[in-house]
């Protein structure tokens, strides 16, 4: 399993968020997560990077636990992990291609040949190798998006965790995204935990969903709004 967690209570400070959390996912899975505003969606999977800690219950992501996590072991969890948001958080001084290699750098890669090689590849695979050499603001929302899945998919991760990554764009572009998404992560094999408000995609392209509701986390095989 990429994640398994069982008993889990998951907090904010002293908050307890969700409580008796329960669920595995396996290797090449896709599933939704679902919930209002406030529904502990964004704790989770801070919990799942190790943004927040674990206190209670059992917890692994790509064979970390969760609970013996560190200041030494956060980064090699993160290395394992493709992590992206609604806000593309790109860097905005530089171009798509140094966006990339900053990325390369951070985790450890040292050969220049193979990192350009990766870099090139992954750009083709999103369709950007043409927009290397632009700047963020020279790019449509959609546009940088796809940079973003190219930097979350750059270390092959084993599991991507995905935050509203639709939230800001328009419903076309929006279904581009989750198909680009879902083509790549299952190339790579890799485990998708896609968080989302909108029912329009996920009634579109139908999904295992994970439910937060009353500080719970349930489990649906069918969609229900």
């Amino acid at each position: 399993m990429v994640v398994d967690l069982k008993q889990v209570n998951i907090f904010q400070g002293e908050i307890k968020v969700l409580e008796d959390v329960n669920f595995t996912l396996s290797k090449g899975e896709f599933a939704y997560l679902i919930g209002k505003t406030g529904s502990g969606k964004s704790s989770l999977l801070k919990t799942l990077y190790g943004d927040l800690p674990l206190k209670s219950g059992r917890g692994k992501v790509a064979d970390f636990d969760l609970q013996s996590l560190n200041r030494r072991s956060i980064p090699k969890l993160r290395r394992k992990l493709g992590i992206i948001f609604q806000d593309f958080n790109l860097l905005a001084d530089r171009t798509v291609h140094e966006n990339l290699n900053f990325v390369l750098k951070a985790t450890g890669w040292k050969d220049r040949k193979n990192m350009e090689t990766r870099i090139a590849g992954i750009l083709a695979k999103v369709d950007l190798l043409n927009k290397k050499n632009s700047m963020p603001h020279e790019l449509s929302g959609g546009e940088q998006q796809r940079v973003v899945i190219a930097r979350a998919l750059l270390n092959r991760p084993e599991l991507i965790i995905a935050d509203e990554p639709t939230g800001n764009l328009d419903p076309d572009t929006a279904d581009e995204i989750l198909r680009l998404l879902r083509e790549l992560a299952t190339e790579h094999d890799s485990t998708v935990l896609f968080a989302t408000h909108d029912y329009r995609i996920i009634e579109n392209y139908p999904a295992r969903i994970l439910r937060c509701n009353k500080g719970k986390v349930m489990d649906e095989e069918n969609f229900v709004i």
